[in-house]
């Protein structure tokens, strides 16, 4: 059985500290200094301790920032599935959070104590450690989505043996930029895979489908960057922070971050204006677009030819240049694909 969640008005309490009396963020202008909060609720990646082996770390203290609704669903998911798991996808888009969210849930699980957390590519791993005898602790698989087949049958009989395993003593977290069941659905994951994997499923909205979490988010982060330089806390200029809620943010949180920290450097006088911010300007920047969706082609570059390469380029990118894996996802055979990249024209 689950354990009880917490209760959503104490989730609301950490989520949103200015209803306790901090400066209210959608005021101009906008200190983002944040204040000593141990229990809150924030997005930070946690820092390994030195002591840790490579490639592994242990957790002492873990939060989540976010006031959306879809935000507190998914602690509340978190809460209550930690404590049971065994195996269980991160699904979302790159920068969402992913990680951040795997940290959490080890940090509210029975192993957080004694155990340890590592991070491995997902094909490195199989390649070299996966024997399901020694698993142990958390083991948190990045992008499980480009496995190739033969990498896609190791992790199934991972899987397998796990589950023969008594609970409790090892915990696998597979994330993924694209939905694991919709990859089965197109014939590019073994479908006892996908099924596997996503008994237990996280998905994390991508931060322009949260907007209500930029604003705490920013706080946070500006209040980060500035105590890692060693400088005052800045202000967010009349108009920055509206500039920030129109923005798309194709990289979600760690753009998020990028963006403030070179704005903070550019400021120069404490204060963060519009124009410093490195966004495109353009309605194209507050569109909404689906989960692994491609970059929009630039102005002035709309021709369909260039718009079908410039496809055919994200889904070479999102598998590492295999042409034979693009070609599949594409639903083209492996000559057209080369005659398309030889610069023969489509139409």
């Amino acid at each position: 059985m689950f354990s009880t969640p917490p209760p959503m008005k104490l989730l609301l309490e950490h989520a949103m500290p200015w209803r306790r009396g901090a400066v209210n963020p959608m005021q101009n202008p906008v200190s983002y200094r944040t204040q000593s909060n141990a229990s809150g609720i924030t997005l930070v990646e946690l820092e390994a301790e030195s002591s840790a082996a490579p490639g592994v770390s242990r957790v002492s203290a873990t939060h989540l920032v976010g006031v959306s609704a879809a935000w507190r669903k998914l602690l509340t998911q978190a809460d209550m599935a930690a404590p049971h798991l065994q195996v269980a996808a991160i699904e979302g888009e790159s920068g969402c959070g992913k990680y951040t969210l795997a940290r959490y849930l080890f940090s509210r699980s029975p192993l957080a104590g004694p155990s340890q957390f590592q991070r491995r590519d997902a094909r490195e791993w199989l390649a070299t450690d996966a024997d399901p005898s020694t698993l142990s602790g958390f083991t948190y698989l990045d992008r499980v989505d480009l496995l190739a087949p033969p990498g896609q049958g190791l992790l199934l009989g991972v899987l397998k043996a796990l589950q023969d395993r008594p609970p409790g003593r090892a915990v696998v977290l597979a994330s993924s930029q694209t939905p694991l069941r919709q990859m089965a659905g197109q014939g590019m994951l073994l479908p006892d895979l996908a099924f596997r994997l996503t008994a237990i499923r996280f998905f994390i909205p991508p931060l322009r489908q949260r907007r209500e979490d930029i604003s705490p988010l920013a706080q946070f982060l500006l209040d980060r960057i500035c105590t890692r330089y060693q400088q005052r806390p800045v202000v967010l200029g009349p108009g920055t922070l509206a500039r920030l809620l129109q923005h798309n943010w194709p990289g979600n949180v760690r753009e998020l971050a990028s963006v403030l920290e070179t704005a903070m450097l550019e400021s120069g006088n404490g204060v963060i204006k519009p124009a410093d911010l490195s966004l495109p300007d353009g309605p194209q920047s507050i569109a909404d677009a689906p989960l692994g969706a491609p970059p929009s082609a630039r102005p002035g570059d709309l021709a369909l030819d260039s718009v079908i390469r410039q496809h055919i380029q994200y889904v070479l990118d999102l598998n590492r240049g295999n042409k034979l894996r693009a070609a599949r996802q594409l639903r083209i055979s492996r000559s057209t694909l080369y005659r398309i990249l030889g610069n023969e024209k489509m139409l």
